[in-house]
């Protein structure tokens, strides 16, 4: 219900002022904002926040620990440098072909980051996704040399900040994409939740684990790169959504996956308000406002995880629940 009142009002924050009885009435003007700005804005608001938050909780599932996410995982960072290879080696692509790079440095940069994670002998909960935040800011150190080289950093910093102002119709259908995906986590849940326990205990249930695990991994990825190419990047909602909601209904991903996406989907649209009426008429960023907000609650949240416990963090003992991706 919150959700859904929310994003009544959204409709009617902007620079141009808007009210119901206009809207009623079939004012031209009033139509055409509506459809051309305010509705695609806030779909795709939407969009993301499920999108990043279910991507999020798959991830952390597969992975078996709580602080993998899009942002921990590399994912971000490959899409970022797939939209630069597309700029750099085909200048006039159109969205579909920069979103199609995007796709496939996502999955690859994701996979890459789970080879290591499985290779790694010493493993630890906090020392996996430290590992994919050096992979990422490596792959980060790529893009920009390609980017100075090329003389693409202005290019390039669209995608680097998230904002939904440059959001309008005919400009942001590919995230669209995050709502099968999503479907079909949920169709899959149970799958990510048998891979999670480790390949032995997956081929005792009959679950092909390197089928399911690329799935998942590939679904994560895809989710993420359709939000980057039309939104920038948006750090955070893949990690601070998935542990909140798991802290009040379990880790249980069928159990948590609708009311991870709906949660999720409710932070992004309520960081999208602040920072559109903070120092209105401008706007701020949707990513300073989650960074914000993001890094005040990862704080708290890795409190209250140090504080209970590494068992908090953990899914399980041994194997793909110790704290790290399945081998």
């Amino acid at each position: 219900m919150a959700l859904v009142i929310l994003s009544i009002v959204s409709l009617f924050i902007g620079v141009i002022d808007t009210d119901l009885g206009a809207l009623l009435t079939g004012n031209p003007e009033t139509v055409k904002l509506f459809l051309i700005s305010r509705v695609p804005r806030l779909l795709a608001i939407l969009c993301t926040g499920i999108g990043l938050s279910t991507a999020g909780l798959i991830m952390q599932q597969l992975c078996m620990n709580r602080f993998v996410s899009p942002s921990t995982g590399a994912t971000i960072s490959s899409a970022q440098l797939g939209i630069l290879l597309a700029l750099v080696f085909l200048p006039n692509s159109s969205l579909w072909g920069r979103a199609a790079f995007a796709f496939v440095a996502a999955i690859l940069g994701t996979w890459i980051f789970v080879w290591f994670i499985q290779h790694i002998q010493f493993k630890d909960v906090v020392l996996v996704p430290l590992v994919g935040i050096m992979f990422g800011n490596v792959i980060g150190g790529i893009t920009n040399f390609i980017a100075y080289k090329y003389e693409m950093t202005q290019a390039l910093s669209t995608w680097l900040v998230g904002h939904f102002s440059m959001v309008l119709r005919g400009r942001y259908e590919i995230v669209y994409m995050a709502v099968p995906l999503v479907i079909l986590a949920f169709v899959f849940a149970n799958h990510f939740n048998i891979v999670g326990m480790g390949k032995d205990f997956s081929k005792n249930l009959g679950v092909p684990y390197n089928f399911i695990l690329f799935m998942g991994i590939t679904i994560a990825a895809m989710i993420t790169a359709s939000v980057i190419v039309v939104v920038g990047s948006v750090s955070y909602i893949g990690l601070i959504v998935p542990n909140i909601v798991a802290m009040f209904k379990g880790d249980k991903i069928r159990g948590t996956l609708i009311d991870t996406a709906l949660f999720g989907a409710l932070f992004v649209l309520v960081c999208d308000m602040i920072g559109r009426v903070v120092i209105m008429p401008y706007e701020l960023p949707i990513e300073l406002i989650i960074g914000t907000v993001g890094s005040v609650l990862f704080v708290i949240l890795l409190l209250y995880r140090l504080k209970n416990g590494r068992k908090a963090v953990r899914f399980g003992k041994g194997g793909i629940g110790n704290g790290q991706c399945g081998a």
